[in-house]
């Protein structure tokens, strides 16, 4: 199946089949591999995109799902002013230890961000809610999105 995908401003023309998950159109065809394959069945996060500005999984959302809509990947997020300010909080207070849930983190903090700008712990909880660290770096992670919101402000 012909597919045309708009991902991070750029218009791909993809032959694939229509049920192949997003994310590995992401990784293998467009060669965006700062999105990362977790668990497969959309529980651990770490395969976080924005599809029209909301955080989705991408490793169980079929391709077809997305034609027509704009697709945002970590990589795409340099002109966003929410993911700038996650990206600097996540380095100023050392978030990441292995660092491979990281990029679905960034997603989600800056989704969240971008919607509301003043988020309280209970928002926070509830957005980052489906993101699993294995290092267990939550309170970082809530430290750095309460900075950024800082920043934001």
């Amino acid at each position: 199946m012909s597919v045309t995908l708009q991902i991070n401003g750029v218009q791909h023309q993809l032959e694939v089949s229509e049920d192949t998950p997003l994310l590995w159109v992401l990784r293998d065809h467009i060669e965006l591999t700062g999105t990362k394959f977790g668990c497969g069945i959309a529980m651990c996060g770490a395969c976080t995109i924005h599809l029209d500005g909301q955080p989705v999984r991408s490793c169980s959302m079929p391709v077809a799902a997305a034609v027509g809509r704009q697709i945002t990947t970590i990589e795409g997020l340099a002109s966003n002013a929410a993911a700038r300010a996650v990206q600097d909080a996540w380095d100023e207070l050392q978030v990441p230890q292995c660092g491979y849930c990281q990029s679905g983190q960034i997603m989600s903090a800056t989704a969240l961000l971008s919607e509301n700008s003043s988020p309280d712990d209970a928002a926070i909880d509830a957005a980052m809610s489906g993101n699993i660290c294995r290092c267990a770096t939550y309170p970082r992670i809530r430290s750095a999105i309460k900075s950024a919101s800082e920043k934001l402000s």
